[in-house]
């Protein structure tokens, strides 16, 4: 997202790395826009600590404060020297009245980072890497343009290290994840793409799972 944001300086804030910026199930009444580092997302599910997200400049984190005055959903914490602008809901306001291309952009923004966060929650509750993994493809199908939906076989441009991130799986996992996968005939590995053979049975395969 490219915006001139030069107008909203008074709003940064820096965060050193390891700072926790906020934590799960506080009161918010903020969110950020960040500018510069990187801002890792996790949330406790069960009883283990899961990496929702790794964000980096562009992106923001702590919207669902202003859209749905809830309590913190995750924790956001500053894996870089860390530069925010933080709005709040009455400064909020000013930059969307008074700026309506950043405010459609923000809006648009918004709704992708509601579904992306919801879609990623819906994955990390799976307890099977299969099915996980399996999840994570049934989201790019959801998610991703171009794609021939005219057979139920389907070609992501995606990598592994892209799938163990949405998967919340370390690159070990995930690679030998993928490899029972091919072996079962239900996935095929190349060099730039990732081909799913049957889609329909990935999406039988995740519904039952999520039914336990």
């Amino acid at each position: 997202m490219a915006m001139d944001m030069s107008a909203f300086r008074r709003f940064a804030r820096t965060f050193q790395a390891g700072e926790m910026i906020f934590s799960e199930f506080e009161p918010g009444d903020t969110f950020y826009l960040i500018q510069s580092g990187r801002v890792e997302l996790v949330k406790i599910i069960g009883d283990i600590e899961k990496t929702l997200d790794i964000l980096n400049p562009s992106e923001m984190f702590g919207e669902m404060a202003i859209l749905e005055n809830s309590p913190r959903s995750a924790t956001a914490i500053a894996l870089d020297t860390v530069t925010v602008l933080e709005f709040n809901r009455q400064n909020f306001e000013i930059l969307m009245l008074g700026n309506p291309q950043i405010a459609l952009k923000l809006l648009k923004m918004f709704t992708k980072r509601i579904y992306d966060s919801k879609r990623r929650f819906m994955i990390l509750t799976l307890n099977e890497p299969q099915a996980k993994i399996q999840d994570v493809f049934l989201m790019l199908d959801e998610t991703q343009a171009n794609l021939d939906r005219g057979t139920d076989r389907r070609e992501f441009k995606t990598t592994v290290d892209d799938i163990a991130h949405w998967a919340g799986m370390g690159i070990a996992e995930t690679r030998e994840t993928l490899g029972r996968l091919v072996t079962q005939h239900k996935m095929e590995i190349y060099a730039d793409r990732i081909v799913v053979i049957n889609i329909n049975d990935f999406s039988r395969f995740v519904n039952l799972r999520r039914k336990r």
